[in-house]
């Protein structure tokens, strides 16, 4: 009796047990998502936190590029906006008054030099001074000897006429009269001669900057532009003969060029005035645009490139010379469904998509790619507009 009532007792524990068991698996071993074999379709209970971390929105429409090219570019300085000032004269640079790197401002002092060129220049405006009003003394001197020609010619005719005088000496009288009207034309080519002489060695004043009546007067150099200083190789109290030689580059940064070296199969893309969309390393994520202001005329055989120039303002600064970066160039558009470039997941060769069928109940659909517009890539086949895919959490449900 003992025994039964034993083996009774231990029935009932392990039928306690089981179902204790039962009751644990079914509370934690819940499945947070589940998938049907039969249709390959995602399932997520409402209550499965994945649900709040995914994002699904319809799909849109937008114009994209039917052909594109995409280059390697680089940002330059504005060829039209930039000098490299050399020094007028040869001579000895005493100062110089900025910095690598330094902003200036259009007429602003750059450096300055001694050069015997200045008290020469200035000795050269002061001869044509002396020389133009002795010219004009000379106008003046022989205007009166007309003067008194003239009137010694209308007395002697008055004479000949009234048979007072011989007409060899009315002849002679004449003689004298057209002499001194030769002579004030000659006088008169000698002031605008030396009047041109004086207004060239004042321009050189003027374009030396130097004072008309000082003596021993630095020569300072001005920057021809509002800009930044690029280069510099100026050094003070060095002697400088090579006047062509620039001794610093001034750039207006408020324009830069971004140049490309287009592939010779996509040159027929590039037109002037075409847009285009740039992507700079300094700044992932971002994109500017620009259109073509230049395409070269002549291909470079070397690397069968053609060099192409965008034009792009630069009001803040941030395009700096030297920056490397990519140009994408489309040549058409069309309209076509489009995605978010992180709604796609590559599987292998495959393209995937997560298409939301209802709430909580997701597959994944193998879609064709299309070109890239920014952000987001173009569908041509697997997907229409208005459906519902999972733009953002998407790993989630590929996990």
């Amino acid at each position: 009796m003992k025994r039964v009532l034993s083996l009774t007792l231990l029935a009932i524990v392990w039928a306690m047990d089981g179902c204790r068991s039962k009751a644990v698996t079914s509370e934690y071993a819940k499945p947070t998502a589940t998938v049907s074999p039969g249709e390959g379709v995602i399932v997520l209970p409402p209550d499965s936190p994945k649900l709040a971390q995914l994002r699904v929105e319809p799909v849109q429409t937008a114009k994209v590029p039917v052909d594109e090219i995409t280059a390697p570019c680089k940002v330059d300085a504005n060829p039209n906006r930039i000098s490299r000032v050399a020094l007028p004269v040869a001579g000895r640079i005493v100062r110089v008054n900025v910095k690598l790197g330094d902003s200036v401002a259009s007429g602003q002092s750059l450096l300055e030099i001694e050069s015997p060129d200045a008290d020469a220049a200035i000795a050269g405006y002061t001869q044509s001074v002396h020389a133009l009003n002795q010219a004009n003394a000379n106008l003046a001197q022989f205007k009166s000897a007309l003067v008194k020609a003239q009137v010694d010619y209308d007395r002697s005719a008055d004479l000949f006429e009234h048979q007072a005088i011989a007409e060899k000496d009315l002849l002679n009288v004449r003689t004298a009269l057209d002499q001194a009207k030769a002579a004030v034309q000659v006088a008169h080519d000698g002031v605008e001669s030396a009047r041109a002489v004086c207004e060239q060695a004042r321009q050189r004043l003027t374009l030396l900057g130097l004072k008309e009546t000082r003596a021993n007067q630095r020569i300072i150099v001005r920057s021809p532009l509002s800009g930044k200083v690029l280069e510099l190789s100026a050094v003070a109290g060095e002697y400088r003969n090579d006047t062509s030689a620039a001794v610093m580059t001034i750039s207006d940064l408020r324009t830069v060029w971004v140049t490309s070296d287009v592939p010779e199969n996509s040159i027929r893309f590039i037109k002037i005035g075409e847009p285009v969309e740039i992507a700079l390393d300094a700044y992932p994520g971002e994109n500017f645009r620009g259109r073509v202001a230049r395409v070269a005329d002549t291909l470079d055989p070397k690397t069968r490139t053609v060099k192409a120039m965008i034009e792009l303002d630069n009001p803040g600064g941030r395009l700096r010379p030297e920056m490397f970066g990519r140009i994408t160039l489309s040549s058409a558009t069309t309209e076509a469904p489009v995605v978010p470039s992180g709604a796609v997941v590559q599987d292998g060769e495959r393209h995937l998509v997560c298409v939301q069928l209802d709430p909580g109940r997701f597959r994944w659909r193998e879609v064709i790619t299309g070109n890239r517009s920014g952000n987001v890539i173009a569908i041509t086949e697997g997907l229409s507009a208005g459906e519902r895919i999972v733009t953002d959490g998407v790993f989630l449900l590929k996990q």
